[in-house]
């Protein structure tokens, strides 16, 4: 730090400057905590002297401190500048040496220092612990050892050489690393000075500019501070929830094989900060902060972010804009890296290719071994040549077009085979590149060029060596242990400017051929399953380099099955945009490529309808069914499973679309020809069996559909196995109609259980996760535990809203339900709100005459009457029965639930004729639909004896009172909330909720 910082604290240790190089703020950060303890005033001093400055000045220029001048030494001190050892003895034996009672140092080093430094009489730091390097600090300084106790973690510095108990992915240090002190300071202090839960900082610059090189520096500099250290690749949040996921058994985290269990246990230790409360996490390259932003962990640790998009300032993060170097950071780094240089050349080669770090650290690593000379090369960039090698993006320096192709020429002429295995790497996406895979190819499917390279381990680590050398690639180092991550041992990073120009550079039979290859690659790859969540992380490494590689023109069977696994994949996961974008794609494509009537054409249309219909987009999702149902029955006849699969689409695009009884029907024969087909006992059929029960719920046969789930279940868990997907699905459904026919504790019981294993095997974000936590919430509710129920529907609000998005149909139901507790619990402004939030959603997306933009308008006029707005609420009420009759029919629950509040309304308004005259009608229809002990029966016997009490018919009344009392008593219990309202003569109502199609 440039600045000094001074502590007063009691004592008479006498003041000391500790003057150290930015590399080891760790150790003066250390240093001067324990002489503060010990009663010194201590003041830091970053040591980096102008260039221009000599050495005899500068250190006079450290006497100008106040007491005692304590050096840290290393070699980092003596390397900041183009200066020798000679100059430093020179230096050291003319400030230094007449000035001993002034200096004093300490060595935190095992390499050789220029030998004046032996004037300090430094302290040997390295290597020893905790307690000796305080002793040996105090002795050299002549200050009285007292007992003070160890340091404590949450409060102070820890020891440099205690590293992190747990590191994982962080990359190796760049040993050439030069700069950006600003920099590191800025992230250190925010970082520190950050309130419990805000302590997240992103660097933002493009690319090349050497954000991940300054991230991995702060985790070198600064990893001594933390107990945990997790580097992320971040540019697919496939890959982020894969990583985060494998830091649960890094943590010692009691977790299951499940993907989810693991992403789940450890995003909830970091919050909680157990077993580790001083935690580092960072997401290298999160460009895409929508898809990444609601991963972020909370808690008391950091979060280090590099991204290019700007978008990361709307996400409670603190920005820094990273420049390219500056000139003398320039030079200094250049020099570095290619020592034959001097300062001028540095500086012309510098402003020559603009200070970029990137194409600096590669020019200049060639430059050193090569024969040309820096003007030579200056002449080579200035010739135009490289508007005829590619084109990069705008945000690119032009010179960086020809100073590759200088590199790839000298690659060509040195290691020829390095330029196949960068071919080779420009295939999969930019970023961590899992090269493993190409190991794995049989030479019959590589070609010669590849066969000598990919199975001769010594060109192959001859041609790795050579990238490596030139920065071309970086190794993704790890501690020993965390390869077992990475099969292979080897995972390599290419950076996104690279992997353009390299594609970009390539002739076309190269590129046809190489694409091939990492296709192969990728599909063998393929685990072929993916419905099991334990495959989830392998698929997620897969997907991303899917478009890299060009997937979509292969017309190779294991290529194009690789394709629909991942679709699947992203579809279960919850992924549902990523997986749109690419089967809109794929469709496209292959519509080209193989013709609108080929089989894997169907095959794509059905994932692309399922994305589609995730969304809530049903009118369209029923236009591509409907045309894949009307070709396949032409083409192939009713028997056949392709038609019965796209006739499955189309079942659940009418659901969506309120035609129930069109669904009903379909799903009857799809289960008939299915079961005819393949049997009761193929997982296809149970599908189709599922669908049937949703179809007969959402015609409000609860009964019917509670059978038909059951069936379902049991099936599922023999077939496949109880924490499988579909299992899991079924213990939702089953649970739903439970509540829905008023079994409430059953219900509770079952999604209890089911919850926690739903947030270990799939994670609590999961889309299917968070349908079984709103199932449980709406089982508590109606069974009385309304606190508990409605902190779970908050949060699974929020959690849906964030990973979903507002429009998404699962996103409405949760907000239909929090709207309607809010109105009975909550803010009353807050349930208007919502609700009206959700009707105009529904009205938007469905249209007005839809069942659900009608039953949300009925929770409106709710709302309306608890606001004191009647005569406007009975008009609402009043125009949704009129709705709910002619959307679903006289007889449905949801007709019978709007017809028990408009009962209400009327009484409210003066109308109790009208009002009893509704109230018997709804006794008589809802027992021949839901039988005499549901809840909503009983609900309308209740208001019966309200609307008879009004006419004064009071031995009627009681009569119809005391039957219904003692059903709500026999059924839910003497003191369930619904038993003790009717006892206390509340009038009841009816609350619409959505239910999934």
């Amino acid at each position: 730090m440039a600045a000094a910082r001074r502590a007063s604290v009691g004592g008479s240790g006498g003041p000391v400057t500790i003057s150290f190089a930015g590399f080891n703020r760790a150790w003066a950060e250390w240093i001067g905590d324990r002489l503060e303890r010990h009663g010194h005033r201590v003041a830091y001093q970053r040591w980096d002297p102008p260039v221009e400055s000599t050495l005899e000045d500068a250190l006079r220029d450290l006497m100008l401190a106040e007491g005692r001048i304590l050096i840290v030494l290393s070699d980092w001190y003596f390397q900041l500048g183009p200066r020798g050892h000679d100059e430093w003895n020179a230096a050291l034996r003319e400030v230094v040496a007449p000035n001993t009672d002034r200096f004093a140092a300490v060595s935190v080093t095992t390499s050789a220092l220029p030998m004046a430094t032996a004037a300090l009489g430094a302290a040997d730091l390295w290597g020893v612990g905790a307690h000796e390097a305080e002793r040996r600090l105090l002795a050299r300084l002549g200050t009285p050892a007292r007992e003070v106790g160890p340091t404590d973690s949450r409060t102070g510095p820890r020891y440099p050489q205690e590293q992190p108990r747990v590191w994982g992915g962080v990359p190796r240090r760049n040993i050439r690393f030069t700069g950006r002190e600003h920099f590191l300071a800025r992230i250190y202090d925010h970082l520190q000075d950050a309130e419990r839960g805000a302590a997240v900082c992103t660097l933002l610059g493009m690319s090349g500019v050497g954000k991940t090189q300054l991230a991995a520096e702060y985790v070198y500099r600064f990893g001594s501070n933390y107990d945990v250290v997790w580097w992320v690749p971040a540019g697919e949040r496939g890959t982020l929830r894969q990583k985060l996921a494998e830091l649960a058994p890094a943590l010692g985290l009691a977790t299951g094989p499940e993907y989810g269990e693991r992403l789940r246990s450890a995003r909830d230790a970091l919050r909680r900060g157990e077993p580790y409360s001083r935690w580092l996490l960072v997401l290298d390259g999160a460009d895409q902060p929508e898809n990444v932003a609601d991963l972020l962990p909370s808690g008391s640790g950091h979060v280090l972010i590099t991204s290019q998009n700007r978008e990361w300032s709307e996400h409670n993060t603190v920005m820094l804009e990273i420049p390219v170097y500056e000139r003398e950071e320039s030079v200094a780094f250049v020099r570095r890296r290619a020592p034959r240089l001097d300062r001028v050349e540095a500086d012309r080669l510098a402003e020559a290719l603009e200070d970029l770090p990137l194409l600096l650290d590669q020019t200049a690593g060639w430059l050193n071994d090569a024969a040309m000379s820096v003007d030579e090369y200056i002449e080579l960039l200035g010739t135009g040549a490289e508007s005829a090698v590619m084109r990069v993006a705008a945000d690119f320096p032009m010179t960086f077009q020809t100073a590759w192709s200088i590199l790839l020429n000298r690659l060509r002429e040195t290691v020829p085979e390095s330029v196949d295995l960068l071919r080779l790497c420009a295939f999969f996406a930019p970023g961590t590149i899992p090269v493993d895979l190409l190991r794995e190819i049989p030479a019959k499917d590589l070609p010669e060029q590849l066969v000598g390279l990919v199975n001769n381990p010594v060109r192959w680590n001859a041609a790795l060596g050579k990238l490596i050398q030139y920065s071309v690639v970086r190794l993704e180092s790890h501690d020993p242990g965390d390869d077992a991550g990475a099969p292979g041992g080897e995972t390599l990073y290419m950076h996104r400017m690279v992997h353009q120009a390299v594609r970009d550079g390539m002739p076309q039979e190269d590129r046809v051929e190489y694409s091939r290859v990492v296709r192969r690659a990728l599909a063998a790859a393929d685990p072929g399953r993916p419905t099991d969540t334990r495959l989830w992380p392998r698929y997620s490494e897969l997907a991303p380099h899917l478009r890299t590689a060009d997937v979509l023109e292969s017309t190779h069977p294991g290529v194009q099955n690789l394709v629909l696994n991942c679709l699947r994949y992203l579809y279960f996961c919850g992924e549902y945009k990523a997986g749109l974008e690419l089967a809109e794609r794929a469709r496209d494509a292959w519509r080209e490529l193989l013709g609108p009537v080929h089989q894997r054409f169907w095959d794509i249309s059905y994932h692309y309808a399922n994305l589609l219909r995730a969304t809530g987009d049903y009118a369209a999702t029923e236009a591509v069914d409907r045309a894949a149902v009307d070709h396949l029955r032409e083409e192939r006849g009713q028997q056949d499973l392709d038609l019965l699969r796209a006739a499955s689409g189309l079942a659940a695009d009418l659901r969506g679309l309120a035609r129930f009884d069109e669904a009903l029907t379909l799903s009857r024969t799809i289960l008939d020809s299915y079961t005819d087909l393949i049997g009761e006992d193929d997982s296809r059929t149970l599908n189709a069996q599922n669908n049937l029960a949703v179809s007969l719920r959402l015609l409000g046969r609860f009964g019917d559909a509670l059978r038909l789930d059951r069936k379902t279940l049991e099936a599922r868990r023999e077939l496949l196995r109880p924490r499988h997907t579909w299992s899991l699905f079924s213990e939702i459904a089953y649970g739903t109609d439970l509540r829905l026919l008023g079994r409430y504790d059953e219900a509770v019981s079952l999604l209890e259980q089911s919850v926690r294993v739903h947030r270990d095997v799939m994670g609590a974000d999961n889309p299917q996760a968070m349908r079984c936590e709103h199932a449980l919430a709406m089982a508590r509710y109606r069974a009385g535990d309304r606190a508990a129920a409605g902190a779970l529907l908050a949060s699974c609000l929020e959690r849906c809203e964030r990973v979903l998005g507002e429009n998404d149909p699962f996103t409405l139901i949760a907000a239909s339900s929090y709207a309607v507790f809010s109105r009975e619990h909550g803010s009353l402004d807050q349930a208007r709100e919502l609700g009206e939030a959700v009707t105009g959603h529904y009205r938007r997306l469905l249209g007005d005459r839809h069942p659900y933009t009608v039953g949300s308008t009925a929770n409106h006029g709710l709302v309306l009457r608890a606001a004191g707005e009647r005569d406007q609420s009975h008009d609402v009420l009043e125009r949704a029965l009129d709705g709910m009759t002619r959307a679903v029919g006289p007889d449905h629950p949801w007709t019978l639930g709007c017809g028990l509040n408009v009962a209400g309304a009327r009484n409210l308004a003066g109308e109790p004729e009208a009002a009893a005259g509704l109230s018997r009608d709804l006794v008589t229809r809802t027992t021949a639909t839901l039988g005499a002990l549901h809840p909503l029966t009983l609900s309308s016997q209740v208001a019966l004896a309200a609307d008879l009490r009004a006419l004064r018919k009071r031995q009627e009344a009681d009569k119809v009172e005391e039957e219904a009392l003692g059903g709500l008593a026999g059924t839910l219990g003497p003191q369930h909330v619904h038993t003790v309202s009717a006892r206390s003569r509340t009038r009841p109502f009816w609350d619409f909720e959505p239910q999934t199609t």
